[in-house]
């Protein structure tokens, strides 16, 4: 267990520094989008992009990985709505708090926390569930959301809308080109990769900070209070039910026969018990649903994480041994 905690408070902590800075207002809300930014379309990417080029492409597109990725996925979506539906919650509202529930914060947190906890090997895993995450379950949910109440007929158009708006993310691109990059063989020249490099590392500390920023700035701009029945369960079906879940695929995968061992399992339930992305807040803010709940659902499962993934993932590293 030591162990384990020499890695996540490090981590929650950078995230809770994030956070207390923006509430005391050392760090300006007009900067948080700009941090945002450098993260999403500097650091990260970079990051990305490395992880990508040092991996060979079969543990980045492993099919067993997607396929028992997407199901869970999947699963988590349309039982999150049917289970959250109601007069209160209508389609929209729904949809993201599928969202909610299904989206790991694998980008910011997820890639860099569990290659510190496993080892680089991991990171293969977790960079296809960014993949399965980005385009299609966002892409699904936010299609969900946009038919409202219309009949599904429109469904496959606004699922197509969608995955064009999940490819204007540049998180997907680098790590194709680290996938180029691995197959080619090719390196990049030593001050364009020197630079890469700094801004790779930058990513790991500058994420995690920015993530307790924007869940500040979440919270500022969730209008109404919101009983905590409407957004607690989102935050316990995503610690608890995501990881369990995965879980039962992954193990009913292998008991069919699957070649996917018992290390890459591990990261999968790890991946799904990371709380819910940041990123889905302002999805919910600019596509006009109940963005209070959403929040608070993130903050939730932000602050929860911190005793529940600690507990998974001694609970993984003793099955692994």
């Amino acid at each position: 267990m030591q162990s384990i905690l020499s890695v996540t408070v490090p981590f929650f902590a950078l995230v809770l520094c994030g956070y207390l800075a923006a509430r005391a207002r050392f760090l300006p809300e007009s900067a948080i989008p700009g941090l945002n930014g450098f993260v999403l379309f500097f650091a990260l990417p970079c990051m990305l992009f490395r992880f990508g080029a040092a991996l060979p492409v079969r543990q980045l597109l492993d099919p067993v990985v997607i396929v028992v990725y997407v199901v869970t996925a999947l699963a988590m979506v349309f039982g999150t709505i049917a289970l959250t539906r109601s007069e209160r919650v209508q389609a929209t509202d729904a949809a993201f708090g599928a969202l909610t529930a299904a989206f790991p914060n694998t980008g910011f947190m997820g890639v860099p926390l569990l290659a510190a906890l496993l080892g680089a090997p991991a990171a293969g895993p977790v960079i296809t569930t960014v993949l399965v995450d980005l385009l299609i379950t966002s892409s699904l949910c936010i299609a969900l959301a946009h038919t409202r109440e219309r009949a599904g007929s429109g469904l496959a158009a606004d699922v197509l809308r969608a995955v064009r708006g999940a490819l204007r993310n540049p998180l997907p691109w680098a790590i194709a080109l680290g996938m180029a990059a691995s197959l080619a063989g090719l390196r990049l020249p030593g001050p364009v990769d020197t630079v890469v490099k700094m801004l790779a590392d930058a990513a790991t500390p500058v994420a995690l900070f920015t993530i307790g920023t924007v869940l500040w700035r979440a919270g500022q701009h969730a209008h109404g209070r919101t009983p905590v029945r409407l957004y607690l369960p989102l935050a316990l079906i995503k610690l608890l039910v995501h990881p369990l879940l995965v879980l039962a695929v992954g193990a009913l995968a292998i008991a069919l026969g699957a070649p996917l061992s018992p290390f890459t399992l591990s990261v999968l339930v790890l991946a799904a018990a990371l709380p819910s992305a940041s990123s889905v807040s302002l999805l919910a803010e600019r596509y006009g649903a109940d963005n209070g709940r959403i929040a608070r659902a993130i903050v939730a499962s932000t602050a929860l994480a911190f005793v529940t993934f600690t507990l998974i993932a001694w609970a993984a590293q003793a099955a692994l041994g």
